[in-house]
């Protein structure tokens, strides 16, 4: 099966032209770029089960599970023909990329990303959202510390955009289909299209 990187142009043939989307889909992007947004959608619009990593990541009091820990949770809950998940865990890649038919990548510009993330953490922080097993953000940690989503997403996005490309790559990846999102816009015309189309395998 070969690669395809679909762009804005390619949208309107999407499902037509590349059925190969498959049943089980992977998102991947910098932190803020609109990942789970992205994948509900999606789990949404094609019935299938939504999977967040970051829920099967994080225990209680932002403590990470460990690393076997992490990748049983991920393996029951992949277990399935169909799913989307979200997230760019390397140590559960083998998993998550291993089975996917599909990459979905939002290779969002740096601005556009801190811009969403700030309103993210923003909304989030006011309202006390609770995410996963308790855990909320808090200034001091997501603003104000080392540990800042601000200064993680400056440390990973040059990062990613030089990475993905070579894991596309490589052999053990050959089978996946990547579908390159370049800016919100893309991602909002490739998703209209997608609900026009049957999810076929």
């Amino acid at each position: 099966m070969s690669k395809i990187f679909m762009h804005a142009s390619d949208f309107s043939q999407a499902f037509a032209n590349h059925p190969q989307l498959g049943k089980r889909i992977v998102v991947v992007g910098t932190t803020g770029a609109g990942k789970t947004t992205l994948a509900r959608r999606i789990s949404q619009r094609l019935a299938i089960p939504y999977i967040e990593l970051d829920a099967t990541f994080w225990g209680p009091n932002w403590t990470s599970v460990p690393t076997e820990v992490f990748h049983m949770r991920t393996a029951q809950a992949l277990n399935g023909d169909a799913w989307i998940v979200d997230g760019n865990y390397g140590t559960v890649r083998d998993i998550t990329w291993g089975q996917a038919n599909s990459i979905i990548w939002l290779d969002f510009s740096l601005a556009v990303i801190l811009a969403r993330l700030f309103r993210r953490t923003m909304q989030r922080l006011i309202q006390q959202e609770e995410l996963w097993h308790g855990n909320r953000e808090r200034w001091q940690i997501h603003f104000f510390s080392r540990d800042s989503l601000f200064l993680w997403a400056l440390r990973t996005y040059h990062r990613r955009r030089v990475e993905y490309p070579v894991l596309f790559r490589q052999p053990e990846y050959a089978h996946l289909n990547v579908i390159h999102l370049r800016s919100p816009q893309d991602a909002d015309a490739w998703l209209a299209g997608l609900c026009t189309n049957p999810l076929q395998k």
